[in-house]
């Protein structure tokens, strides 16, 4: 598949809103037949455009929990064994590759700040991690991603 193209990324866009809207209303809000929505999604789906679908948790579930980012600078050639290990981690929810000091921010989420520092320390103990800080995420200004 190419590019998705406009209808596609309207789409998108509202799926991006509410992945749980009826195919039958997408197609009512964009002035189109439920059989060709339905199939341009599953085209989307087999084309790998869309990944899967996902829980945007309420924010007052998220309130109730604790979001840092943990930035990790590895020894060299560390990067594979260090994220198989960050993958068998629940609390971290996303890592990204970085550019500058550090090699990897990683985004974590858990009910307390014990199980936080806990959670830390088990990152620190990770064979190829040389150093890492981590920036505890106070309150949520601009939230495009959910």
């Amino acid at each position: 598949m190419t590019e998705p193209d406009a209808t596609d990324s309207r789409i998108l866009a509202l799926l991006a809103e509410n992945a749980r809207l009826p195919v039958a209303t997408l197609a009512a809000r964009l002035g189109l037949a439920r059989t060709t929505v339905q199939a341009r999604i599953e085209r989307m789906e087999r084309a790998g455009v869309i990944a899967g679908y996902g829980v945007r948790l309420a924010e007052t579930v998220r309130r109730s929990q604790i979001r840092a980012t943990v930035l990790i600078h590895l020894t060299p050639a560390a990067q594979a064994s260090v994220l198989a290990q960050l993958r068998k981690m629940p609390e971290v929810i996303r890592c990204h590759t970085t550019s500058g000091r550090f090699d990897l921010a990683c985004e974590l989420r858990t009910a307390s700040t014990l199980d936080l520092d806990t959670t830390l320390d088990r990152i620190g103990a990770i064979d190829g991690v040389q150093a890492l800080e981590s920036l505890i995420h106070l309150s949520t200004r601009i939230d495009r991603a959910g």
